[in-house]
């Protein structure tokens, strides 16, 4: 390349940066926020809309790193993302910590929105498989007092729309499968406190299919966010039908619902592609 001479780009327009390793709750849990970079010397505290993120971990420690370039071309949007983590069952957590947890984390980014430049009136929230499951929960027990812990309680955990990719949304339909995965039977188990009583009554106030199909039962005007829900017709861990049902469910209670089919995909891998990004990137603009 000859000598060329080009603009330069005060506003950092389509830059990205990383804060790391940020402590959220007192247990010692961290969360990493990727942002548009903007000029802290010289500009004004910018108010980016926030997408928290939930990586799929089994419900046990989740790899924030993971998905982390994916989430990088969402700042160059000019969205804040912040990658949160949760305790793990396998540690001695069973349910509800991990869902109290990433309450916890919406709670302390609401209250530190503006040394992080987020706007906390526009947060929404999109998770993988079990942080999937994690964020459906999330979005369907908004402001449920159960789930609160005493760190940053009079912050709201609410979101406005909830993105969920391969979700596991009956875990009692899938404890009686004989050939669903002994491991997660086995983490079943462990989320349940070490006992799987004959009403499976945990895996069932885990279960986003059954929060829904009880609030459809009790005639429920709770208004709940718009969703979208994606899951590969061919996954062989959680069931593709689990993401249908989950969908025809928040259908039946009037919920802005949307739904993608992968074809022949399995659970994560060849599941992503730009244009399942594309639908994502989406339908975080339309709703933010």
């Amino acid at each position: 390349m000859s000598h060329i001479t080009i603009k330069n780009n005060p506003s950092l327009d389509g830059m990205a940066e990383i804060i790391p390793d940020i402590v959220f709750s007192k247990d010692g849990l961290k969360l990493q926020i990727i942002n548009p970079w903007w000029d802290r010397v010289n500009g004004s505290t910018p108010s980016y809309p926030l997408v928290v993120f939930v990586q799929g971990s089994g419900w046990t420690f989740p790899n924030v790193w993971m998905e982390m370039p994916q989430l990088c071309r969402l700042a160059g949007r000019g969205y804040a993302v912040a990658a949160v983590t949760h305790r793990n069952c396998y540690d001695g957590y069973p349910f509800p910590a991990c869902l109290e947890d990433v309450k916890t984390a919406i709670r302390f980014l609401r209250c530190h929105g503006r040394e992080y430049g987020i706007n906390t009136e526009k947060i929404g929230i999109w998770g993988t498989s079990s942080g999937g499951n994690l964020a459906l929960l999330t979005a369907l027990t908004i402001g449920d007092e159960r789930y609160r812990t005493d760190e940053y309680k009079e912050y709201s955990d609410r979101v406005d729309y909830c993105i969920s990719c391969f979700p596991p949304t009956d875990l009692v339909e899938s404890m009686k499968d004989e050939s669903f995965s002994a491991d997660l039977k086995k983490t079943f188990l462990l989320l349940s406190g070490g006992h799987i009583d004959e009403n499976m009554s945990i895996l069932r106030e885990m279960s986003p299919y059954y929060i829904a199909k009880d609030m459809a039962g009790e005639k429920n005007n709770k208004k709940l966010p718009p969703v979208l829900i994606a899951h590969g017709d061919s996954d062989k861990l959680i069931p593709y039908n689990q993401g249908k049902k989950m969908y025809e469910a928040l259908l039946g209670l009037n919920v802005k619902a949307d739904m993608v089919t992968v074809k022949d995909a399995d659970h994560e891998g060849s599941f992503w592609s730009g244009e399942m990004l594309n639908i994502i990137f989406e339908f975080i603009e339309k709703w933010r």
